[in-house]
């Protein structure tokens, strides 16, 4: 099969952490038969070096006129690029929130995997861990908090910043059959997160969220309120199946699950719109202080690959080649500097794709 992917490199660490999802790309074409097209795009501060916004009208086009689109990291140091000191609407993730809500991206997908040979670079205790978690957490991605009204001005005298928290019944509803789907097709358990107790649109969440539940009966589903879900996740993350919830608790609570797998550079992300098509990316950011230094860890964006392969395109047995490859690089006892531990042994960015490219069968 032939198939068109848009690439987003991005900033910092996203061109070299892209180039090696690409070799595992190509690896899955010489193996399975696939053909890969290949444009490369620009986004965020990238985007602002060459054109002077965040996102072009070119980047969307050619974004909608693939099967998929991958993407490294965007941003960079706020504390000294000078893509920070332009207006919020200018800056790189604006760019990122732009295509977002251009290519209609309202589900976003984050698994958190405890890989058995990471259980030492994990956090918690052995007694919280217990037999491992595997969760997902499902963002609603083009509402909320982000997407609303927002103004800094003066008022009687003082400076007031205002940021609108929006939501309407059927964005809930749409990312809530998303949650439930996926349900179905794992543990059949949907943790649905809000703040019920003070917010309107939780209380909005909540109720529609009730409603989809009833078309899926064999679904448990429970409540469970954004604070004690933060402690839940370091306390007994193994409870969770499918977490939904919403923009911004979505953003917070998916980086926390991230970091109890050991590290920020395992977790992966899709971000879907109706139809199959996606734009994946690693959970990470574009850690500009080791961008260069070829030790950023290239696995988060080797398995957005997988997710790639297996929501956009279809193609689970190849989805399950790419993962397979990252356990048996693991087990094997290979590792980047982030998830080092005593035994193994360490490789850069490139030696890492290099050796799960080898592992794709």
């Amino acid at each position: 099969m032939d198939y068109k992917i848009a690439l987003i490199p991005g900033d910092g660490i996203g061109p070299e952490i892209v180039r090696e999802a690409k070799k595992i790309l190509d690896k899955v074409c010489l193996i399975y038969g696939h053909s890969f097209t290949y444009k490369e795009l620009l986004l965020g501060g990238a985007s602002i070096d060459r054109h002077g916004v965040p996102l072009t009208d070119e980047t969307i086009a050619d974004a909608k006129a693939s099967d998929a689109v991958l993407m490294g990291s965007i941003g960079g140091d706020a504390k000294t690029s000078p893509w920070y000191q332009l207006e919020p609407s200018r800056r790189p993730e604006a760019g990122l929130l732009g295509i977002r809500k251009a290519l209609n991206l309202f589900a976003n997908l984050r698994p958190a995997y405890l890989y058995e040979e990471l259980k030492a670079a994990c956090p918690l205790k052995e007694e919280r861990i217990g037999a491992g978690f595997d969760m997902i957490i499902v963002r609603e991605l083009t509402g909320g908090l982000y997407f609303g009204k927002r103004e800094t001005a003066e008022k009687d005298g003082v400076m007031t910043a205002v940021d609108t928290l929006t939501y309407n019944e059927n964005e809930i509803r749409r990312i809530a059959v998303k949650a439930f789907d996926i349900a179905m097709k794992r543990r059949k358990k949907v943790t649905s997160v809000d703040k019920a107790n003070v917010l309107d649109s939780s209380r909005l969440w909540r109720k529609v969220v009730e409603e989809v539940a009833k078309d899926y009966p064999q679904v448990t589903l429970e409540h469970m309120l954004v604070d004690n879900c933060a402690m839940q996740l370091v306390h007994n993350p193994g409870q969770f199946d499918v977490i939904l919830t919403e923009n911004m608790f979505g953003d917070i609570l998916s980086d926390e699950a991230s970091m109890v797998t050991g590290s920020i550079g395992m977790l992966s992300s899709a971000s879907l719109n109706e139809t199959k098509f996606g734009l994946y990316e690693p959970s990470h950011g574009s850690a500009p202080d080791i961008a260069g230094k070829g030790i950023a860890n290239p696995i988060a964006t080797i398995l957005s690959v997988a997710m790639l392969l297996r929501y956009s395109l279809d193609l689970d047995k190849e989805a399950d080649a790419v993962e397979d490859a990252v356990r048996q690089v693991l087990k094997d006892g290979y590792r980047t500097v982030d998830i080092m531990s005593g035994g193994c042994m360490q490789v850069g960015t490139v030696q890492m794709g290099d050796l799960i490219a080898e592992r794709i069968r």
